[in-house]
């Protein structure tokens, strides 16, 4: 599992942003689990984690021993599974949480051998997870993966999944108003990176005080910490869970 470092700072992660009840109630788990997958919204809720969350397990698999092509084929049919069964069962003993929930179940499923080899017949040819630029992206790091159990690479792969879609959501709202290029520096600034430009040099390229860009940055970093918390937010049953998630994330990060 690659480590990915550049995604985040832990500095950057932390922070207080609310994210209050009206913004949680139109979450992708909590939908799912108030419909028990029975309503199309549900189902296309429970599809987008799907496709938003399938890393992690691939992760899994492939430390179980799966070969890459097996691997491929074990993960679209765990999630094709997934999806037409819709049990949810598992959630209440996992704390609501989808983290738990998907790595529960994915043991119980490689441990099922008849559903297992059922499921994978099943996945055959489905696309819905979305592994076809998987071996050019997979970039695992050999001696790391190495000192990681199966269940500490499921966690990193997930951690670092959370925050791809934090900056892809960030990237989008900046590529929205027109403003890429000065997304890319501030993203230069928030994750601590070698050679990161000044906020004098910053100031200078986009015709702004220093004292402009300060506060920029600023607004820039507040609007990622809202975002993580709103992402964890879709993962989660219970408002009172994101916090614990988020202390969950920065720990799998920090090790």
């Amino acid at each position: 599992m690659a480590a990915q470092d550049d995604l985040t700072s832990l500095t950057a992660i932390g922070g207080s942003a609310d994210l209050g009840p009206a913004a949680f109630t139109t979450t992708h788990w909590s939908v799912v689990l108030e419909a028990q997958g029975e309503s199309a919204a549900a189902q296309e809720a429970l599809e987008k984690l799907c496709r938003t969350y399938w890393r992690p397990i691939y992760g899994f698999v492939r430390r179980q021993g799966a070969g890459p092509e097996e691997a491929e084929d074990l993960t679209q049919g765990f999630f094709a599974l997934l999806l037409e069964r819709k049990d949810l069962n598992t959630v209440r003993k996992e704390k609501g949480r989808l983290r738990s929930y998907l790595l529960t179940s994915v043991k119980h499923f490689l441990a099922d051998e008849a559903r297992h080899a059922m499921a994978v017949k099943r996945g055959k040819g489905q696309r819905l997870i979305p592994l076809d630029d998987i071996r050019e992206r997979e970039r695992i790091d050999v001696e790391r993966s190495d000192r990681l159990t199966a269940d500490q690479i499921y966690d990193r792969g997930w951690a670092f999944t959370v925050l791809e879609q934090v900056m892809a959501r960030l990237r989008d709202e900046y590529r929205s108003a027109g403003n890429v290029r000065f997304f890319e520096q501030m993203k230069k600034m928030l994750m601590d990176e070698p050679g990161r430009p000044s906020q004098a040099a910053i100031a200078s390229e986009f015709d702004m005080t220093e004292n402009a860009v300060k506060q920029a940055f600023f607004r820039f970093r507040q609007r990622y910490q809202a975002l993580l918390r709103e992402e964890i937010a879709h993962t989660v049953a219970m408002p009172s869970d994101i916090e614990d998630e988020l202390r969950h994330l920065i720990a799998v990060v920090r090790a």
